[in-house]
Order: C-alpha cells, then sequence, then structure tokens
C-alpha cells in the first residue's frame, strides 16, 4: 500500500513536500500519455536488458548477445571484447539491431561458435553520461563423445559391495546422469542400490538378483539436447551358501572427516554411501545445532543431506551415521558457506536540480567482504575527469551544489573472489517548473460510502510540493478526512455526495506552478428493493420472480438473470417483462436457483430465489396465507440516539398477525445487509428504537402470524445519526509472538457500525509485565494486528488496545498479559531412569528441566521409546518409534503396552510451543519375561484304539524362554460329562506326542498350554475319539435290541411311577417321607470355568449343538457323588433329615440321607451304552 500522510489536527491546507533524500525522481521515457508531455526533457542511459554473466549458447543456431537501454536523446552503443573495442564492423556476420546495442553472429552459415568464445561488455552512451553491461561471459555449449575404453565383465559373490563407475566426459555445462538397460528402462534404485551425486552406481551389497549384463551409464546434455552412452558393464552375482554379515563402511567419501564449500543462496549437498550387510540405514545430525526444518531435504533414500538457500548460519559440522545391526560408523563434514556478493543498499538513480545535494550509497555484503569501486561513465573514477561536486566516501558519494555538467552515469562494483555485483545509477541535474501529468478535467465517479482516488501525477526538479483546492473559489482543504499520498494522490476514504465537485491539485517549486482541475461525482449505489422469492409450483403452472432495482439515474443500469451460474435457456417459456422474470408451463428440469443481477458501470447487486417444482394436486389452494407486508413507514422525534417507527399493517390474510418484526440497514457500513432491530406484538403500530452514532439508518417491518412471516415492507426514508466516539474497545485482545524477538498484538476489530464515527483507529500500548517501564504507545489504522519487534525472548507483556476516531477515544481498555514469541527449549532432561514394573509396564523419571531453559510456554515432557530390533534378516526393518507426551511439569511417566522380554531405548525431551528440545541421551531397559501366547496350532492325528499323538506349533509370542508344556485331558461320556482330569508335563522342545494307553471309542477334550519362567499362558483346546472296538459296537446293538431287554426297561419305568403314585398318595394323607435334605441344599455344584491357577475346568458342551447342559447331568471331576447329590425332590414331603419311610423298606435304600454312594471309577463316564448302564441311568 503506498505510504500516507494524512493532515495535521491544526486544520492547514493539505501540503505535500517531497524529499530528494527520500524518493528519487526519474523521468518516465516508456510511451503514453505522460511520456509524451516529458518528451523534451533530457535523461542519462539506463540499462534494461542484457545477457546473462554466464552465456552459454548452443553452437548450432546463432548467437545473440542482448544489450537495450533507454534515454533521452536515445543512446549509441559500442562493446568491448576481452576488455578491448570490438569493431562489429569488421566482421560481416555480426549485425547490431537498429535502436539497440543487441548482437547477432550468423554462424549457422558460415562461421564457428569457438571463434566467438570471450568476455563481452555493452556500453550505452548519450550527452548525459554512459552505462555499462556486465561482463558477459559467451562460451558454446559442449558434449563431448565417452572415451572408448574396453570393459571386463565382472564377478563376485553373494553379499559383496560393488561400484560402477559412470566417469562422463567434461561437457559445458554438467550433464545430466542415470542408469539404464538395453531396454532403456531405468534401473530400479533403493536403499542398498543408489545412484551417487557424481554419477556412480553404488551396491552396499549384492544378491543374485543384480546379475545382467547391460548395466549402461547415459549422460544427457540439455543444453544441446544429445544423449551419450557409456559402454554396457556386465556383472555377475556366484550365490554363495550363506554370506557373512559385515558392519558398515563407508564407499563415499572416503575417510571420518572431509571439507565441503558452498556458496550462500545456493542448494548444499552433502553425501554418504555406506557398505555393509545387512544394507546400512543412513542418519544425519548438526553437532553444533539443529537441521533449518524448512530447508533440510532427505533424497536418495537419506543418503544425500540438502539444505536449500543456504547462509552462513548452516555453517558447521555434520555427521552423517551408517548403522546395521552389526555396528555403526560416522562421517564428520566441515561445511563452509561463502557468499559472492549480494546488495545491503543497491545505488538508486538520482534528480536533482542545480545548487541541490545529494548523494550515492552502494552498500554491499559477502564472505570474504566484498571490495566497492566506483566507476563513471564506464571510467574508474580515480582516472574519470574531476568534479569539484563530487566527493567520495568509501560506499558513498556526496553530492553538493550540484550543476548540468554534475550529470553523469556511476556505476558500482562490489566484488570478491566468489564473483561481483555491477549497478548503474545516474545523476540527472535538471531545472524543471512543475508539470501537471494527469489529463486536465478528468472526472472520477464513485459510489456513495467508498473510497475515492483523484490523481494529481506532476514531474519537477526542484521536487514540487502538492496542494490540493476544491471549489471554483480555491478554498483550500482543512478537514482531516483526506489522506495525501506521496504521488500526490488525494483519497477519500468514504466519499458522500457532499465531496461532489471540482478538485483542484496546484504544483510548486521554485522555478514555478502548475495546477490541474479534476471533478468528482458521488454516485448512489445500485439496490435491490424488492428481491425474487422462493416459490413452490405444481409442474404446467406459471411462476413469476419479481426484482425491483434502485440505482443512480446517470448510470446505464443492465440487470441479467442467471438459473445457476449460467444463463437463462432459450427457450420462449423464460420472458422478462420490466421487473419481473416469467416462466411458463414449468417442468422438473426448471426448478433450482435464479439470480437477479444489477450491473452499472460502477457497482452491481444480486439476489437469488429457489424454485421447487412439485407434482400437480387435486386440493384446492390453501384460503388462509401469510400476511400483507406492512406500508406507509415514517419516521417522527428524532433525536441523536433515538427515533420513533411507525407503520400501517397490511391485510393479515384471515390469521391474526401475532407480532411485527423490525429490521434496519446501515447504508454507510453495510449497505444492502438488512438486521433485526427490535420485536413487537401484533396489537402495536409504532415503535421507540434505540439507534448508534454515525449510522445512516433504513428501516423495514414484517408482520408474522401463524402461517409465518410476510415479505419486508418498503424501507423507510434514510436516517443519519451523528457522530461520536466509539464507546467499547475491540474484543479478543491477545499477544503471542510469531519469532522469539517479537511481539504480535492481535485484536478483533470493530465493524462499522461499532465505530461510532469516522477514522477508526485504535491506540495500541505495551510494556514489560515484570519491568519499570512506562507504556510504549502507537496509534495504527483501521487493522487487527500489530508487530513489536526486537522483544526478549519469551517474556510476559502487559497489553492494551482502545479504539479512538475522530471525535475521541473509547474508554479506558482492560489490560490484558501476553508472552513475546517462544524458542526452542535449550536443555534436555537430566537424570533420566527407568524402572521396570512388569513385562509390559515400565516407568520412567526425569529431572524437570529449568524453567528458564524451556524459553516458552511448558507444554510437558514428551518420550521417544523403540523396540531395539534383532540382527535377523526377518527383524530387519526400520525401527518405529513410539511417542508418549505427558502434559505440564510431571517428572515421571508410565509406558504401556511393552513387549515382554524385550530391550528397548529412549529419550526425553521437553516441549513448548515452539517445538521440542534437545533429546537426553538415550536410555536403555529390558523388559522380564511374561507369560506366553496360546500354541499356534493344536492338531490330533493318527486316531488308534488306544492312543492319541498330539502335534503343535510353538507359540507366536512366547513372550520370553519356553520352559515346558502342560496338556491336561479329560474323557466325555456319552451324556456330556467331564471325567478326571490328567495333567502332563511335556518337555519345550517338543512339538509331538503320543498318549497310549486311552479307552478305545471315548472322546477326549485337550487343553494345551505353553509355559516360561512367569507361568504359564492361555490355553489352546481340541477334541478326538479313540477308535471303535467292532465286536464291541455289533455285542451292544445286539443286546439293545433282544426282547428281554425291552422289556426289563418297562417294568422298571413301572414300578417308578407306582413309587411316585403312593408318594403322593401318602403326601396327601400326611404321611412323613424322610428321603433327602432340601432341594435347594443339595442341588448340583457348578462347574466353574478354567482358571489359570487351580485348573479346574467348565462344563463340556456339545461342540455341535453348543446346547448347555440340563441340571442333574453333571457330575464332579472325581466320578464321586456325594450324599445331597441327588436331583429328586422327594425331600420336600418329608419333615425330618433323617426320617424315613415305615411302609416301604425299598426308599429308605435308595433315599435315605445318611447313607452316602460309593465313588465310581475314572473311566466310567467314557464307556459305550450298555444294559447295566441303562439300569443304572434309573437308580
Amino acid at each position: 500500500m503506498p505510504e500516507k500522510k494524512r493532515s495535521s489536527a491544526g486544520r492547514v491546507p493539505l501540503i505535500l513536500c517531497l524529499c530528494q533524500a527520500i524518493r528519487a525522481l526519474e523521468v518516465p521515457l516508456d510511451h503514453g500519455e505522460k511520456a509524451k508531455l516529458l518528451e523534451d526533457l533530457v535523461q542519462p542511459p539506463t540499462i534494461t536488458q542484457q545477457s546473462p554473466k554466464d552465456y552459454i549458447i548452443d553452437p548450432r543456431e546463432n548467437i545473440v548477445i542482448q544489450c537495450e537501454a533507454r534515454g533521452k536523446p536515445l543512446p549509441s552503443f559500442s562493446w568491448t571484447r576481452n576488455g578491448t573495442h570490438f569493431d562489429i564492423d569488421k566482421d560481416p556476420l555480426i549485425t547490431m539491431r537498429p535502436g539497440s546495442g543487441t548482437l547477432t553472429i550468423n554462424i549457422m552459415t558460415e562461421g564457428k561458435a569457438e571463434t566467438y568464445e570471450g568476455v563481452y561488455q555493452c556500453t550505452a552512451r548519450n550527452e548525459r553520461g554512459a552505462a555499462v553491461s556486465n561482463n558477459i561471459v559467451v562460451r558454446p555449449s559442449r558434449s563431448p563423445l565417452w572415451t572408448k575404453e574396453k570393459l571386463e565383465p565382472i564377478t563376485l559373490q553373494n553379499g559383496q559391495s560393488l561400484v560402477l563407475p559412470c566417469r562422463p566426459p567434461v561437457g559445458l555445462p554438467p550433464p545430466i546422469i542415470f542408469w539404464m538397460d538395453n531396454s532403456f528402462q531405468r534401473l530400479p534404485q533403493n536403499e542398498r542400490v543408489s545412484q551417487g551425486l557424481n554419477g556412480d552406481l553404488y551396491f552396499s551389497n549384492v544378491l543374485p538378483e543384480d546379475t545382467r549384463e547391460d548395466y549402461i551409464c547415459y549422460a544427457r546434455f540439455n543444453h544441446t539436447q544429445t544423449i551419450q552412452q557409456k559402454q554396457p558393464i556386465s556383472v555377475r552375482v556366484i550365490s554363495a551358501k550363506s554370506s557373512r554379515e559385515r558392519p558398515p563402511t563407508f564407499l563415499t567419501p572416503e575417510g571420518n572427516a572431509s571439507n565441503k564449500e558452498e556458496l550462500r543462496g545456493n542448494v548444499l549437498s552433502l553425501e554418504c554411501i555406506a557398505e555393509g550387510l545387512p544394507t546400512p540405514v543412513i542418519y544425519w545430525i548438526k553437532e553444533d545445532g539443529t537441521l533449518p526444518i524448512n530447508r533440510t531435504f532427505y533424497r536418495n533414500f537419506q543418503k544425500t543431506l540438502q539444505i536449500i538457500l543456504v547462509s552462513e548460519a548452516d555453517s558447521g559440522n555434520y555427521q552423517c551415521i551408517a548403522k546395521n545391526a552389526l555396528g555403526a560408523i560416522h562421517h564428520t563434514i566441515s561445511v563452509t558457506v561463502k557468499a559472492a556478493p549480494y546488495w545491503i543498499i543497491e545505488p538508486e538513480n538520482l534528480v536533482l536540480s542545480p545548487g541541490e545535494n545529494g548523494r550515492l550509497i552502494c552498500r554491499a555484503n559477502g564472505n570474504p567482504k566484498p571490495r566497492i569501486s566506483w566507476l563513471s561513465n564506464g571510467v574508474p573514477i580515480e582516472i574519470a575527469p574531476d568534479d569539484p561536486s563530487r566527493k567520495i566516501d568509501g560506499d558513498t558519494i556526496i553530492f553538493s551544489n550540484v550543476q548540468e555538467r554534475s550529470s553523469a552515469v556511476y556505476q558500482c562494483n562490489a566484488s570478491n573472489e566468489y564473483g561481483y555485483l555491477l549497478a548503474n545509477a545516474f545523476v540527472n541535474v535538471l531545472a524543471e517548473p512543475p508539470r501537471i501529468l494527469t489529463t486536465a478535467n478528468k472526472v472520477y465517479q464513485v459510489i456513495a460510502n467508498r473510497p475515492a482516488w483523484l490523481d494529481c501525477a506532476f514531474f519537477g526538479s526542484p521536487l514540487p510540493t502538492i496542494e490540493w483546492f476544491k471549489g471554483a473559489k480555491g478554498s483550500a482543504l482543512h478537514e482531516d478526512i483526506y489522506v495525501l499520498h506521496q504521488n500526490g494522490t488525494l483519497e477519500i476514504p468514504v466519499a458522500q455526495k457532499d465531496n461532489t465537485g471540482a478538485y483542484t491539485c496546484v504544483a510548486r517549486n521554485k522555478l514555478g506552478m502548475a495546477k490541474n482541475e479534476v471533478h468528482l461525482e458521488i454516485k448512489d449505489p445500485t439496490r435491490i428493493i424488492k428481491q425474487p422469492e422462493y416459490a413452490v409450483v405444481q409442474r404446467g403452472s406459471t411462476v413469476s420472480f419479481e426484482c425491483k432495482v434502485k440505482h443512480d439515474h446517470s448510470l446505464i443500469l443492465t440487470v441479467l438473470w442467471l438459473k445457476g451460474d449460467c444463463e437463462l435457456p432459450n427457450d420462449g417459456r423464460f420472458t422478462i417483462d420490466k421487473d419481473h422474470l416469467v416462466v411458463a408451463d414449468v417442468s422438473d428440469d426448471d426448478g433450482g436457483t435464479y439470480t437477479c443481477v444489477a450491473n452499472t458501470t460502477l457497482d452491481t447487486a444480486s439476489a437469488s430465489a429457489v424454485l421447487s417444482v412439485v407434482a400437480p394436486t387435486p386440493t384446492p389452494a390453501p384460503i388462509y396465507d401469510v400476511p400483507n407486508p406492512p406500508f406507509d413507514l415514517e419516521l417522527t422525534d428524532q433525536l441523536d440516539k433515538s427515533v420513533q417507527l411507525s407503520w400501517t399493517p397490511g391485510d393479515d390474510n384471515n390469521s391474526p398477525i401475532t407480532k411485527f418484526i423490525i429490521e434496519y440497514e446501515d447504508a454507510m457500513h453495510e449497505a444492502g445487509l438488512w438486521r433485526q432491530q427490535a420485536e413487537v406484538p401484533g396489537t402495536q403500530t409504532t415503535a421507540q428504537l434505540k439507534l448508534s452514532p454515525y449510522v445512516n439508518y433504513s428501516f423495514r417491518v414484517m408482520a408474522e402470524n401463524s402461517l409465518g412471516r410476510s415479505v419486508p415492507s418498503e424501507p423507510s426514508e434514510q436516517y443519519l445519526t451523528k457522530a461520536a466516539e466509539p464507546d467499547k474497545n475491540p474484543m479478543t485482545v491477545e499477544g503471542l509472538g510469531s519469532e522469539p524477538d517479537n511481539l504480535v498484538i492481535t485484536w478483533k476489530p470493530l465493524n462499522g457500525f461499532e465505530s461510532n464515527g469516522p477514522g477508526l483507529q485504535y491506540k495500541v500500548s505495551w510494556r514489560q509485565k515484570d519491568g519499570d517501564d512506562e507504556w510504549t504507545s502507537v496509534v495504527v489504522a483501521n487493522v487487527s494486528k500489530y508487530i513489536v519487534s526486537g522483544t526478549p525472548t519469551f517474556v510476559p507483556y502487559l497489553i492494551k488496545v482502545q479504539a479512538l476516531n475522530e471525535v475521541g477515544f473509547a474508554p479506558e481498555p482492560a489490560v490484558v498479559m501476553g508472552h513475546s514469541g517462544e524458542d526452542l527449549p535449550m536443555v534436555a532432561p537430566g537424570n533420566v531412569h527407568v524402572s521396570v514394573v512388569n513385562s509390559t509396564l515400565a516407568e520412567v523419571h526425569w529431572d524437570p528441566v529449568p524453567l528458564k531453559s524451556i524459553r516458552g510456554h511448558l507444554q510437558g515432557y514428551r518420550i521417544y521409546y523403540w523396540k531395539a530390533q534383532g540382527s535377523s534378516k526377518r527383524n530387519r526393518r526400520h525401527i518405529e518409534k513410539k511417542i508418549l507426551t505427558f502434559q505440564g511439569s510431571k517428572a515421571h511417566g508410565m509406558l504401556p503396552g511393552l513387549e515382554p522380554f524385550s530391550n528397548y531405548t529412549l529419550n526425553v525431551r521437553v516441549v513448548n510451543g515452539k517445538g521440542e528440545g534437545p533429546a537426553s541421551p538415550d536410555s536403555s531397559f529390558h523388559t522380564p519375561e511374561g507369560v506366553p501366547s496360546a500354541p499356534s496350532s493344536l492338531k490330533i492325528v493318527n486316531p488308534t484304539l488306544d492312543s492319541l499323538t498330539l502335534e503343535w506349533d510353538p507359540p507366536s509370542h512366547p513372550n520370553g524362554i519356553l520352559t515346558e508344556y502342560t496338556l491336561k485331558y479329560q474323557p466325555i461320556n456319552s451324556t456330556h460329562e467331564l471325567g478326571p482330569l490328567v495333567d502332563l508335563k511335556i518337555p519345550a522342545n517338543k512339538t509331538r506326542w503320543t498318549l497310549k494307553n486311552l479307552n478305545f471309542s471315548t472322546r477326549y477334550k485337550f487343553y494345551f498350554f505353553a509355559q516360561t519362567s512367569a507361568g504359564s499362558g492361555s490355553h489352546i483346546t481340541e477334541e478326538a475319539v479313540t477308535s471303535v472296538d467292532e465286536a464291541m459296537a455289533s455285542r451292544q446293538v445286539d443286546i439293545a435290541t433282544q426282547g428281554w431287554f425291552i422289556g426289563l426297561m418297562c417294568a422298571v419305568a413301572l414300578l417308578i411311577l407306582i413309587l411316585l403314585i403312593v408318594c403322593f398318595i401318602r403326601r396327601n394323607k400326611g404321611g412323613k417321607y424322610p428321603v433327602k435334605e432340601k432341594e435347594d441344599a443339595h442341588a448340583d455344584p457348578e462347574i466353574q470355568p478354567m482358571k489359570e491357577d487351580d485348573g479346574t475346568f467348565g462344563e463340556y458342551s456339545d461342540a455341535e449343538d453348543h446346547k448347555p447342559l440340563k441340571k442333574g447331568s453333571r457330575t464332579p471331576s472325581d466320578r464321586t457323588v456325594k450324599k445331597e447329590d441327588s436331583d429328586d425332590s422327594l425331600v420336600d414331603y418329608g419333615e425330618g433329615v433323617n426320617g424315613q419311610f415305615n411302609e416301604d423298606g425299598s426308599f429308605i435304600g435308595q433315599y435315605s440321607g445318611k447313607k452316602e454312594k460309593e465313588p465310581a471309577e475314572g473311566n466310567e463316564s467314557s464307556e459305550a451304552p450298555s444294559p447295566v448302564n441303562a439300569m443304572n441311568s434309573f437308580v
């Protein structure tokens, strides 16, 4: 934005004094109206275009060496070659472009490019001086062929390292190197195989798949678009039985240390390529600092470190580390950044009048420090004609009391061993009265409440002062609502109707005066006072959208309708009639958004509405509707901060009006935006409205009933309230630094409505919280940010932001506290130690860093931890580091989810709002053994009559050293009852085991565990059945089908039925039958699920139907039935625990509570069904 100067509060005319020491004046010589007005003025030459310093040409094309310059009169051109005059007229192949110094050397027909190699310099000269170009070094590009050589095939063993040399021919510019095969396919590269910066192809270790006969190095010379090819290299890799692993060694660079020098602004490229087996991984660090985050890039699989836009601060020692499972090595590269000269202050042209003073400053820096030398008109100033007005003081030429003969072009040369800078700057001594370059009587048209800029381009020597007047009588502008720019432009920030009129710009210097009159017209903004409304219509009907526009009648208005973002379809159904768009015979495709766009030459306004198309319905049109809008709005009792609004309600359309909504528009600050002001009951037709200062109000009213809200009324007349000082200050004031040495103060600005007057500004004040300094204050424009530079790092500040306008200040603002910018923490946490809690949990302790070293808001501490990788090939992969952040100032933290029996490494860093501090030294710890996971698989193979063979795979996560396996198994009988549990220990080195002496035709359930010193892991289960004895099976079938067996079963069932009937009868007669203890004390105990500590198991359920076992089908694992284990409920019929039946002794024998049952055999539940077993199931 151009620099501004506001008129002072002392009500003086707007005058702009432009000092030559601040702003250099240059005669515009480009084409245009301004140049025509100054075509009689003289100006020294200025080089406008030239070829680059290092100019590499294509020897197949004509040579064009550019040199363009401007000046008045037009300059003449001459050339030197290799420091001596170059007479172009003597060489018929050279031509100079008319009106230019550009040379064309025709070598396409005859001649060679090498003939014209050399250093060229162009001089542009007229009567006011001579400007010179840079030294242009012209060299033809070269793309030589590869030297013929015989390449012997290379044979080596698997795992060895290999370097395939490229050694391309020296070209100009250097070629781009890449490796391909005979099919012109690029050879794949990765961490193991990659191309170095010198073009060689490096193998950290070779594999059999590296065998091929067409390793070809290509060199592409971009300047001549040619590609040269090296002879193919044949490589044969012999597979060895086992490749011996080895730690890394560097293939390049050699030794433990090397040096690198780079120029400021270039790209610093550091390379380390290592060999080893496994393939090493490369890491980079800077020994005495951190790598710049936004300028550091890793290339070629981390083997190349690049830092762009390198500066002197990037000098230092860089270390590359090559690491694999067998070890690590490092190489230190000492980097020195030098600098070719670069500008601090480049000399600028001076236009002075006779008798004035001035100075040319030429200031440059570099490493080493450049030497500054001056030339005058291309001649070293020591031997140039003497000028009494000129005095040389190192990098500055001081001019005093200049005269017209002092005009010249000066060259400043800053050079060191790495390059040079050459700048031309002229001193043009002119005595010229002021001239106004802006077109006379120019008319400016501006929309009201927008900024207006009135131009007054000028020229004169000495530099004129500018003054503006308004009106035909020439009254000077005294109001402080104007802003005068250095280029003479007058700015009116908020143009109003009363700013319309003629304005006169007057330019004065000691040689005369010039003036120019321009005209300003303020136009009314274009507004859409009746907007199109949302419509829902039936298919086949007609819809109309209204768009009523109010605009300045001196401007031409065009109204355009859009559907979506496109013009209306070219369809006769769409017609535009004055303020309406009519769509006939509406179809589904007509649905969408319709926008009315009103344009004038100065502004535009738009409004949209949505059309929804629905299917026709037979229902009649609704009887009720939203109200019609109010009308006849009138403003009365107009005061500074209040006004009374009255209106006439519209038709309520058969639904009573419940309320009126009043909205306002601020035409000065938010034209076209309506905001709600108040709501009043539906019985009220007036409202007393509170107003804010300096707002151009318009009001409108909407009515609302149970069906909805009416469209807005027509706006009321406008009412402009008087300005006042702001009554509030900006909110959300914050102070946060974006850099370590600044404080960025931000706030939420007041909107135009809250400004209460013109010229809204902010007074920003700050001071250190803990110091005795006074408040420092600055008044800024209507912005939302101010940056305080040069602050100490992370210091608390007290901040306040106060609003003000041309009327006065807002109330005293609240003071908030902020901090200057943070910087990265300087110190790493100390005394880091680890306490291992268990196999998966560790606790880390550290000493907090000093608060002063944090240099920012403490965010917490961050732990980086990772599992050490094994040396086996399967585990060789990129180390995955995990991160845990602990908020606040905690000095310890827990690391969960660790893997048992593993080595871990960690470090701790402190974190602030800027980022992380340095890492603490790495700490290592080892987690103890844990219980293993379940064996990976369990299979039962080779079943026989009395044996089963188990095969298994070890656990996928042993979590330690396996000590043994535990096998538990038990039989399952035909009623799904579980038999006794057998526990067996198996050595850890076994993966197969055979169980013998098992029952034939029996199903067994197996539980298999692995065990470490930490205990048993989870189990895996499996079931299997021993083979069936065919003779026994047939015998069982024969018995089950005998008639006597069927009769016996029927008799037993009948006997039980009779006994139940007798019991029932005796119960009804009051008899007492002490059969058992109460059933609730005799229920079968539930067999609990298997526990890891006691080895017990839950009940068995059939794997096919997964149905739970019914009550009464369970037996303890030892197959003994306790006295309270009967499922019979007859105990409920007796009174005493030991009571007996006197009538039937057989019940006493079967149901007596005193007699215990005999323990059953352990394998009884596994036997096949038999008549004996069938009988036992009933008793």
